[in-house]
């Protein structure tokens, strides 16, 4: 997977706390609107989603919603 879309990235240089201290939903907000402004949002979400990404705000969705992500897709390839 190419990663130069990281350079790109909204976060770059931000403290890296701010995507991992939200434990789940709580507090995910302000990670979010980072994500929310970001040019490769897709692109870090479908890494984290590859990658199967266990902690932090990832294209501006948490763990547990990356994994409903990935179930749904799962439904959808097996109909």
């Amino acid at each position: 997977m190419e990663l130069s879309w990281r350079l790109r990235g909204a976060c770059r240089g931000l403290d890296p706390e701010i995507f991992y201290a939200p434990s789940e939903d709580e507090g995910a907000d302000r990670a979010k609107a980072v994500c929310n402004t970001c040019v490769v949002q897709q692109q870090c979400l479908e890494f984290a989603l590859a990658n199967r990404e266990s902690e932090g705000i990832w294209g501006g969705a948490t763990e547990k919603e990356r994994r409903r992500i990935l179930r749904q897709r799962r439904k959808t390839a097996a109909a």
